[in-house]
């Protein structure tokens, strides 16, 4: 990004973005003016990914999502940093397994949940307690479709996913009205993550979406501004479904 514009006053911490959807989260909200801080697993990515954005006003925290110690330390960091943290999207997440739920691995189930749901809420108490409780602003998670559907072969992906959508109902309800918060449950996007539902076969898996192609990171970066806009002023406890259309496909034989 060579042209920033000028500085909206906001800060967001973005889970999970040195590449794909939370990439193009943060780069959606740097592109409007906001201060951002994003973290990873992977430090070199990271950097290079604050690189990219900005690194004057982009900062990176690295280090693994489930751990409390980290997310103390990403919140702790925005707020040295830049003041405050009026934006949380939770991203992080893992998908380390595929096959039938009755076989699955119940430490690999454990896994799946602390990332995808224990680290969102973990994150959301601690912006809570740091900046939102007493200066409002808005929450959003990154959850999936499969959370909303039975999800063959990544079932424990989809539960934790509907187990992220309900607790953010469930944040949204003891927040308000200080407090949005809202969800996200996009389809197929291109990213490294979710290459193995589409890698070598992009047409044939794009077919089925009536908007003729799969997502793109800049989808969700959209929707993610949008849910941390003033623009959504009155929408919270909302999941926000982004899918190309793929949806409207339910039910038809």
């Amino acid at each position: 990004m060579t042209e920033l514009p000028a500085l909206s006053g906001k800060v967001a911490l973005v889970t999970g973005a040195s590449r794909g959807i939370g990439y193009g989260v943060a780069e959606a909200l740097v592109a409007r003016g906001d201060r951002v801080c994003i973290t990873g697993r992977n430090e070199e990515a990271l950097k290079e990914a604050v690189d990219k954005l900005g690194a004057d006003r982009v900062i990176g925290v690295a280090g693994k999502a489930h751990d409390e110690a980290h997310q103390a330390v990403a919140v702790e960091r925005t707020m040295e940093a830049f003041g405050r943290v009026d934006f949380l999207v939770n991203n992080a997440g893992t998908n380390p397994v595929f096959g039938p739920i009755a076989d699955l691995d119940l430490n690999v189930a454990r896994k799946v949940f602390e990332t995808n749901v224990i680290s969102a809420l973990g994150f959301a108490q601690r912006t809570w307690h740091a900046w939102q409780k007493d200066n409002g602003g808005a929450i959003v998670n990154i959850a999936s479709v499969a959370g909303l559907s039975p999800s063959p072969f990544i079932a424990a992906y989809g539960v934790s996913k509907a187990a992220l959508i309900n607790l953010t109902a469930q944040l949204a309800h003891e927040f308000a009205p200080g407090v949005r918060v809202n969800a996200i449950a996009p389809a197929v996007v291109k990213t490294k993550f979710a290459a193995a539902l589409y890698e070598g076969r992009e047409e044939e898996a794009a077919a089925g979406y009536p908007l003729g192609r799969l997502g793109v990171p800049s989808d969700i970066g959209g929707a993610a501004a949008f849910l941390t806009s003033e623009q959504s002023a009155w929408v919270t406890g909302q999941t926000l479904v982004v899918d190309g259309g793929i949806f409207l496909n339910a039910g038809v034989a």
